[in-house]
């Protein structure tokens, strides 16, 4: 209890110190994550240029395009990667998820487009899965709109009929709650039409144990960290 008789806030939940949830609402979000992620080195991919661009103002956020240089007579098929990070950490610009979006763009030689989108506790789910539609509705609108992202634009073309929605860990959710929503085909989606959806390592959780949540605890992600 404070000078003044105030009852202070009180942890109520807390991410392995990174992440918590005061009695009174307020979030508190370590800066040690950022200094782990600083220590894994940023790949250099000379056959991959990337940039970042606005795809939602009113929420102000990024998403990171990433494009093979080469020389092709094919056009290139378009990859949305989703990280993962539980729903509460992850960013586009995490070394991890960026290197692993230069591979992609490398060895698949195709357009990759990964977004960010709102994190909880701030944002509570639905926010992730609504901006992860909106993410999908930005790319729609590059393939029919005038005022579209010049990136898509010279070198090798992009085949909006070929897409194919990535995504790691809760980014797997993410991709899974997209299949339900767009349905075969993703016709409300057209000309973009999503080919398939691939999901790494999907996180899933609910009121009842999944099978996986059956067997041992893991040390670090353990089941009563996860019900969090």
């Amino acid at each position: 209890m404070g000078s003044l008789g105030v009852e202070q806030p009180q942890v109520a939940e807390d991410c392995m110190g990174l992440l918590q949830l005061l009695s009174n609402g307020t979030v508190l979000r370590s800066k040690s994550i950022d200094l782990i992620t600083q220590q894994i080195p940023l790949a250099n991919h000379e056959t991959v240029l990337f940039r970042d661009s606005v795809f939602h103002k009113p929420n102000n956020l990024h998403l990171r395009l990433y494009k093979p240089v080469l020389a092709s007579n094919r056009t290139i098929p378009v990859v949305v990667f989703f990280h993962g990070g539980g729903f509460c950490f992850g960013s586009r610009s995490w070394p991890h998820f960026h290197n692993f979006c230069l591979t992609l763009a490398s060895s698949l030689h195709a357009l990759v487009v990964a977004p960010d989108y709102r994190l909880a506790p701030e944002h509570r789910l639905p926010a992730a899965f609504e901006d992860a539609e909106a993410a999908l509705v930005w790319l729609r609108d590059q393939a029919v709109s005038s005022d579209y992202d010049h990136w898509f634009e010279g070198g090798p073309g992009v085949d909006f009929d070929r897409v194919y929605v990535l995504g790691d860990s809760s980014g797997g959710n993410i991709a899974h709650h997209l299949a339900f929503r767009f349905g075969s085909g993703s016709v409300e989606l057209s000309p973009v039409r999503v080919r398939g959806y691939v999901l790494l390592g999907p996180f899933f959780g609910g009121e009842e144990r999944t099978k996986s949540e059956d067997g041992p605890s893991e040390q670090k992600l353990s089941l009563d960290l996860l019900d969090k």
